[in-house]
């Protein structure tokens, strides 16, 4: 069993920063896959990153390529997405999950531990 707790959103501004984090319980952290999505008013939950259990391995929505990167710490049993360049776009719930799988996956149903959600908005 993995709690995932979210933290780090709030209101910034477009072309901010923010830097998510997420903490998890359990002794296994790092033999699950993370990842984030992030469902904004009225749409479905969304891929936007993942990550390897080692780290070496990161993928990203195309969406957020280039301005979002994924990272993790082993030794902490954390996560972190940190955004750059935020759109008003961005703006969404982002949710923290774990995977209990060596391979990455960007479908919701590939995870198998949710944090609650933190709120991010991006203001024009």
């Amino acid at each position: 069993q993995v709690q995932l707790v979210e933290s780090g959103g709030g209101l910034v501004q477009a072309g901010g920063s923010l830097r998510l984090s997420c903490a998890a319980s359990g002794r296994t952290f790092s033999r699950y896959v993370m990842g984030w999505f992030r469902q904004a008013p009225g749409k479905e939950r969304e891929f936007v990153a993942a990550i390897s259990w080692s780290g070496g391995n990161t993928y990203y929505a195309d969406s957020v390529k280039g301005r979002f990167t994924i990272s993790r710490d082993n030794a902490k049993n954390t996560a972190a997405l940190q955004m750059n360049s935020l759109k008003p776009e961005d703006t969404a719930v982002y949710y923290c999950a774990a995977r209990r799988d060596f391979q990455a996956s960007t479908l919701m149903n590939g995870y198998n531990y949710w944090g609650q959600g933190t709120q991010v908005t991006v203001s024009s």
